[in-house]
């Protein structure tokens, strides 16, 4: 017998064991297993054989394989792979903004507050972002092909959620950005605007403006199958293509998310360094009259740290929204790839924007890194002081 096979062997004698624990009536593994298969494809069977039955399918509904219910029909090579990708992506996008929301709150990163506060809120968006767009609609998509979140009310209302989610993640970057240039090139009103209430006052206003914004969207969509007098999934309206009022609304959601957040996040960042560059020619003009003096320049190391923080966000913000800005201006999709494959790319690099702020903070920041460590050595630190106790 080869190593692999009774690992298999083992596995699925612990699975067996473990179930046969909690079941009232004692069934050998195999019996189980066959069982959990046998249950698990007839639900599946069954769900098909109803929604495809001869009355549903007379009045022109059908359910597809769960393949093609991902809302992205391309390549069979991205119909396996997007699932596992998906998969990693949440389970590493969760596992970092949980760890990074924990860390940030308690404030001893050695940022500022307000720093502190812009921070927190971003990884609680990018958080709700993994949630809606990923758990709730890629995912779901992939392996539940009908459940309650395809109700066309609960559709439209998922919708809403995941369009105000990745719009107060990318406005939330601006509002970071914005802070940072205000700290480092405007001394006099940073005294009025880079504190705990502003920031506070800022965040909130623009989630509010952000969730009024993509109300509309609710009334975008009509329901896509009716089957026994219940609402089934949404597809667009056929005005939407066609009345003006909501192509403006397409545009303007095109230039306010992310043309326009594009636009900011270059041109404040570009005034930073201006800025950066004339302050640093002037205090190397002074040290050069003061020779004799050594001392550390504490000013320009907290800058300096906070400069990186800021230009690797940013940095790593515009590398991954870039193929998505490319792709939603691609109006008929025919320009770059009619195959449907950069479109696949642009989305899943727009999502795993919101899984890399955790990985810049314990890139820049040592003090990060440091809690970071304390928080992984918990658990071991708390399971060995237990044990010493009882031992004693």
């Amino acid at each position: 017998m080869s190593w692999k096979f009774s690992t298999l062997e083992n596995c699925r004698a612990l699975i067996c064991r473990a179930i046969q624990r909690f079941m009232p009536i004692k069934l050998p593994c195999w019996q189980i297993i066959q069982f959990v298969h046998e249950s698990i494809r007839a639900i599946y069977t069954a769900t098909r054989l109803w929604i495809n039955s001869p009355s549903i399918i007379a009045q022109g509904y059908r359910v597809p394989h769960f393949r093609h219910l991902s809302g992205i029909e391309s390549s069979d090579v991205s119909v396996y792979l997007l699932p596992l990708y998906f998969q990693i992506e949440v389970i590493v996008g969760l596992e970092a903004n949980l760890s990074a929301f924990v860390i940030l709150s308690q404030g001893k990163c050695g940022l500022s507050t307000c720093t502190t506060h812009y921070l927190v809120a971003m990884s609680v968006t990018d958080l709700l972002v993994l949630i809606t767009e990923v758990i709730l609609r890629r995912i779901n998509n992939y392996y539940l092909p009908l459940n309650i979140l395809k109700l066309t009310s609960v559709c439209r209302l998922l919708y809403v959620m995941i369009r105000a989610a990745i719009d107060c993640s990318v406005w939330f970057t601006v509002a970071f950005t914005f802070d940072r240039f205000v700290a480092i090139s405007c001394q006099k009103l940073k005294l009025k605007y880079c504190t705990k209430k502003t920031s506070t006052v800022v965040l909130a206003l623009t989630s509010i403006l952000l969730c009024l914004k993509n109300f509309p969207i609710y009334f975008r969509y009509k329901p896509k199958w009716i089957i026994n007098n219940v609402e089934w999934r949404c597809s667009n309206k056929k005005n939407y293509f066609r009345d003006p009022r909501w192509t403006g609304f397409r545009i303007f959601e095109k230039v306010l998310t992310p043309l326009l957040p594009f636009g900011l996040i270059l041109l404040l960042n570009a005034m930073t360094v201006r800025h950066i560059l004339m302050a640093s020619r002037v205090r190397k003009g002074l040290k050069a009259q003061r020779k004799g003096e050594k001392r550390s320049d504490q000013e320009m190391e907290s800058r300096r740290n906070s400069v990186v923080l800021l230009f690797t966000i940013s940095g790593t913000f515009i590398l991954l929204w870039l193929v998505y800005l490319i792709y939603i201006f691609d109006f008929d999709g025919s320009i770059i790839d009619p195959s449907g494959t950069f479109e696949v790319l642009a989305y899943m690099l727009r999502n795993l924007s919101c899984c890399t702020n955790t990985f810049i903070y314990v890139a820049t920041q040592s003090k990060f890194r440091d809690q970071l460590k304390m928080m992984l050595k918990y658990p071991l630190t708390s399971i060995h002081k237990c044990m010493n106790r009882q031992n004693h």
